[in-house]
């Protein structure tokens, strides 16, 4: 995001300042003013406003800093014959580092004041990350839903957009001096513009196809890939190579209020549903490039004019510093004060303008100006710096987090504590995972490979306790089923069972339609999936007990529309009600459990935060169960089947405790440790028993 008195060294995106001044014939106000539409976008979206779609502003940052780049890069191509690399790295580094450097440690001061030690643990990684800009595939490698980030998002993970814009920063230059030196080889002349052309329509041509692959197969991860976010990049650059200059007035002005339609129109229609960033990105992409090449051929068109007023100008020369601090704002706010309304989202984003503004002339101004800073070597010190400031306040967040002593395994009864004293465990000196653990203890089948992600449609063998039985159980479900193996592989072991574990992210025992959240997409890989393990159980495991369940909170499609809650919840009843049809033509016992409660809070992190007061952490049994029920009414409707009401494991007297015998219950949201899970087998025993379920 920058402003750009010199556009031929100016940047833009969420990790670009203002440039410097310069030759005032390459000054695009309306460049600043497109940032400013651009920066407003993200900032009302972030704050919970209505612009479903405002994370495209994100989207024309990228436009932006292919097109200054690029033009950049080709008028000193154009001008020297070649590039100095240290010389744009320079300016990369004391224009875009500094700023870095005091909001990422202002966040990691704040961390610790204000967040639990598990939030505190999981920002230090972030904040190492972000330093070395690598945030984007730290991310991606965890399959963050950029869209459904809300009280425990990081406050460093709008740092995703600027780790892809350095990231090509980087490559950006070497791609187009590459291409230029061998032109210049090959045919010995120094035009190279139309090779620039070539290389950066190739590489775009490339990104896209490559976005789009990526998108539909797993858009949540292909949300931060920086390889499918590079034809963006290229669209602008491609603007920047291709001379535009024989546009009429009103041709010009027509093209420009196309293009801002166009992302006008992303902005008030796009949602978290949209598949994206291929193909839908387009729309605001061709957008932007729409809008640049009308300023490049008229830049005097009313349109223009509009985007180049001084407030706009003023909010796009400070979109940089803004960006980088309105998300901190927004998150150490929903720390202090709960879930954030629109209205509050709006204050804390404007709020974030103080320091912006702030950040902008003591940090961004003074350092970009200096002639000490102007060489190569002083500017490339100077980013060293800062990011090592930036790193080492990482590590030092790590380093000072407090962790409460872990429970010995025989010292930490678990499930069978509740049924005795009080209902609620009102402190705890020494528990079990320790609370920054929980959300990795999973269950040994999760480790072992046997539970299927969500790209994948089929299950090895994954057989437990005793291989040669008689007697096979089938655990089949979810990933809520798939939290009760631990329980199980106690019992299997105990008597004498053949385990077998088939469970898959996301894919719940009902034959429906499932939109996938992550994917933003129908979930096919869940059906096929579903019917290959159905036939599995049938064909050939050939079980004498099926132990079922999923969670109830899916939603479902029907053709290409999604279904609200309420429907959503009536169809998975009647998908559950075929699949324990479909189990118990089998012959075999069928056992659904009823879905475990749903806190509305990270576990974790609030008994890291109170572990005296932990009846802050515990949960409202009528809240823990605000959801649709869909087990217990297909139970009632297929003959045979069993139901598993596993309330009594979690809540008592109302009350849904955080931690139960000295056990965390809770790990990743609304998934058990399996810590907790295997302290639950005697009471599963006992249940299977009185259902007349053992085998």
């Amino acid at each position: 995001m920058t402003t750009a008195p010199d556009a031929a060294a100016s940047t833009s995106g969420p990790n670009s300042p203002a440039p410097e001044t310069g030759a005032a014939r390459r000054f695009r106000p309306d460049i600043e003013g497109l940032r400013a539409v651009a920066i407003l976008a993200v900032l009302l979206y972030h704050a919970g406003l209505p612009l479903t779609g405002g994370y495209v502003g994100v989207d024309v940052f990228f436009v932006l800093s292919g097109f200054l780049m690029t033009r950049l890069i080709l008028d000193e191509i154009e001008r020297t014959g070649t590039l100095s690399i240290g010389r744009f790295y320079a300016r990369r580094a004391r224009r875009l580092l500094p700023a870095v450097a005091v909001v990422l440690a202002a966040v990691a001061l704040l961390s610790w004041v204000l967040l639990s030690p598990v939030d505190r643990d999981s920002v230090a990684t972030d904040l190492v990350a972000s330093a070395l800009y690598a945030i984007n595939w730290w991310l991606s490698g965890q399959a963050v839903d950029y869209f459904a980030a809300g009280l425990q998002a990081s406050p460093v993970q709008h740092f995703w957009s600027l780790a892809v814009e350095e990231q090509f920063y980087l490559v950006w230059p070497l791609l187009l001096l590459g291409a230029a030196w061998l032109v210049k080889r090959v045919t010995g002349t120094g035009a190279p513009r139309r090779a620039l052309l070539a290389v950066v329509l190739g590489t775009g041509a490339v990104s896209l196809v490559y976005s789009l692959f990526g998108t539909l197969t797993a858009a949540d991860t292909a949300y931060f890939d920086t390889f499918g976010r590079g034809w963006e990049f290229a669209v602008g650059g491609a603007v920047a190579l291709v001379p535009i200059t024989r546009l009429t007035p009103r041709a010009a002005t027509l093209l420009a209020l196309a293009g801002l339609a166009a992302i006008g129109w992303s902005v008030v229609s796009f949602d978290e549903t949209t598949l994206f960033p291929t193909p839908w990105a387009l729309l605001p992409v061709l957008g932007t490039a729409a809008v640049i090449a009308a300023g490049t051929a008229v830049p005097s068109v009313r349109p223009l004019q509009l985007l180049a007023v001084p407030v706009m100008r003023h909010v796009g020369r400070i979109s940089y510093s803004w960006y980088l601090w309105h998300w901190p704002a927004l998150v150490f706010a929903a720390a202090v004060f709960g879930e954030l309304s629109a209205t509050e989202g709006l204050v804390a984003v404007a709020a974030a303008y103080v320091p912006a503004v702030a950040t902008y002339h003591l940090v961004e101004q003074p350092f970009r100006r200096p002639a000490a800073f102007q060489r190569p070597r002083p500017a490339l010190t100077l980013g060293a710096a800062c990011t090592a400031i930036a790193v080492t306040a990482g590590l030092v967040l790590s380093l000072t987090i407090p962790s409460l002593p872990t429970k010995a395994p025989n010292e930490a009864a678990g499930a069978p504590a509740l049924g005795h004293g009080e209902a609620v465990q009102r402190s705890v000196d020494a528990v079990r995972p320790e609370p920054r653990q929980a959300p990795q203890d999973w269950p040994r089948n999760y480790d072992d490979g046997c539970h299927a992600d969500q790209p994948e449609t089929t299950s090895p063998a994954c057989v437990y306790g005793d291989p040669e039985s008689d007697r096979t159980v089938v655990l089949f479900g979810d990933s809520h089923a798939m939290q009760y193996f631990p329980a199980l592989e106690r019992l299997a072991k105990d008597r004498g069972w053949r385990l077998v574990s088939l469970t898959k992210s996301g894919c719940p025992p009902p034959q429906v339609n499932l939109f996938n959240d992550a994917l933003r997409r129908y979930y096919t890989e869940c059906d096929t999936w579903r019917a290959d393990m159905l036939r599995r159980i049938k064909e050939k495991e050939q079980p004498d007990l099926v132990l079922t369940g999923g969670r109830d909170t899916y939603t479902v499609m029907d053709d290409q529309r999604r279904l609200d809650p309420a429907d959503s919840a009536e169809a998975l009843r009647d998908g559950y009600t075929e699949t324990l049809t479909e189990l118990r033509s089998t012959g075999a016992r069928v056992v659904t459990i009823k879905d475990n409660p749903h806190p509305d809070k990270d576990v974790p992190s609030c008994v890291s935060r109170a572990p005296q007061q932990l009846d802050e952490c515990a949960i409202s049994q009528d809240t823990a169960f605000a959801y649709p029920q869909v087990a217990d009414h297909a139970a009632d409707r297929v003959e045979g089947a069993r139901l598993l009401d596993a309330t009594p494991a979690f809540c008592r007297d109302g009350t849904c405790p955080a931690v139960i015998g000295d056990v965390v219950v809770y790990g990743v949201t609304t998934h058990l440790t399996a810590t907790y899970a295997r302290t639950l087998a005697p009471w599963l025993d006992e249940q299977l028993s009185s259902l007349n379920a053992l085998v």
